[in-house]
């Protein structure tokens, strides 16, 4: 069986970082559902990601999307965001959201719209130069929604030429993440519509470039962990963007639709030793919380992942392994059964009490008022929402 001390350990060291999106406001295609006590800027969504790493120890660190997280002084809120015992992570460029992108952004056929975009993704270079931000979080809608309406191959080019680009105004540490989407907006062809794009792409570019992949961004029955184990074994996966699906991009909690293919993934990141920070991986969280209260479902999204990865470590490796080259198909699919049926919720309780922290952080969150208390003081001005 897996070593208590090292799950332990392995548990104590994870990271999962919080999106500064889901903080806001935000809904369904029709309407966009106002709570109170959401923020009304950057500086306010990075004070409610650290009320989520006060109450679960491990999510130091949140995303920002740019311009809906754009501040005169990013330097200033890198010190704001350490003060509040966190960090500033992955800075997610928006090239979606204005008029000049409806044909795309990198890939559009006009060559003005195209500098327009690489521009904006240069700037965001900039910006993770003044947070200290290691990666650069790419997602493009480009795309057609009709045969003809313009060369599959030539947009394949123009996007190319584009991550070239940013790639080499890369310095440092800093990272590329390359993330794709089967479909939406884009319905005909989406520029990077698979991971086998995103990871061709990444080839091109060079070590740097790595695919993130989100775990909603798939046709219905994918085996999303082969997608995990090719890329970890192949050093080209840079990341998650955690979330549920039930049908299409729905972007809900994490673990709530399919909480056994969660454990699968996770299993194959330990078995991968993708845990390990040398291994580059970064665990990230892409939802929005439309109709439930933003920050209790952002401590439940963490602790629904800590549940899944304590899982994947009590995996007995020495005995999946023997009961794979034995051809034991039964054992093999047991020792996974056996780790996927045990309540890690105590191990986990007891973890969090060593880390010096409530053993139940959702318990904890409601009963500190804190939900009042922000409702109470964000009072006036412009909830930050989509597009804000």
């Amino acid at each position: 069986m897996a070593d208590s001390q090292a799950v332990r350990a392995a548990l104590r060291a994870q990271r999962i970082e919080t999106p500064s999106w889901a903080f806001g406001d935000s809904g369904t295609r029709f309407k966009v559902f106002t709570q109170p006590g959401a923020p009304r800027d950057a500086y306010e969504k990075v004070d409610d990601a650290a009320t989520v790493h006060q109450y679960t120890g491990v999510a130091p660190s949140v995303a920002l999307h740019i311009p809906w997280d754009k501040v005169d002084d990013y330097a200033a809120l890198a010190v704001h965001a350490r003060d509040r015992g966190i960090s500033l992570g992955a800075i997610n460029p928006n090239v979606f959201q204005e008029d000049d992108y409806r044909l795309g952004s990198v890939c559009n056929p006009d060559p003005a719209v195209r500098r327009k975009a690489l521009g904006h993704l240069l700037d965001c270079v900039d910006v993770m130069d003044a947070t200290g931000s290691r990666d650069l979080s790419l997602w493009f809608a480009d795309g057609t929604n009709y045969p003809g309406q313009d060369s599959i191959a030539a947009r394949q080019d123009r996007l190319s030429d584009a991550l070239r680009a940013v790639y080499e105004r890369l310095t440092g540490d800093q990272r590329m993440l390359l993330e794709y989407k089967l479909f939406e907006p884009a319905f005909y062809a989406t520029d990077v519509p698979d991971w086998g794009t995103s990871f061709a792409h990444c080839v091109d570019l060079g070590p740097r470039a790595r695919v993130l992949v989100d775990t909603g961004h798939h046709a219905p029955g994918t085996n999303i962990e082969f997608i995990v184990a090719f890329l970890l074994h192949r050093s080209r996966l840079g990341g998650f963007h955690f979330n549920s699906r039930f049908y299409a991009d729905d972007d809900l909690m994490v673990g709530a639709a399919d909480p056994f293919q969660l454990f699968r993934i996770m299993t194959e990141i330990v078995l991968g030793a993708g845990l390990d920070p040398a291994a580059g991986v970064a665990f990230m969280l892409d939802q929005c919380h439309n109709i439930e209260p933003r920050i209790p479902a952002l401590i439940r999204s963490v602790l629904n992942v800590q549940e899944a990865t304590a899982k994947a470590l009590l995996v007995d490796a020495e005995a999946l392994r023997k009961s794979q080259m034995d051809g034991d198909v039964l054992g093999a699919n047991e020792v996974m059964m056996d780790a996927y049926n045990t309540d890690v919720r105590p191990l986990l309780a007891r973890l969090r009490e060593d880390m010096g922290i409530d053993p139940d952080p959702l318990g904890a969150y409601r009963r500190s008022g804190h939900q009042d208390r922000i409702a109470a003081q964000r009072v006036g001005g412009t909830a930050a929402g989509w597009g804000a």
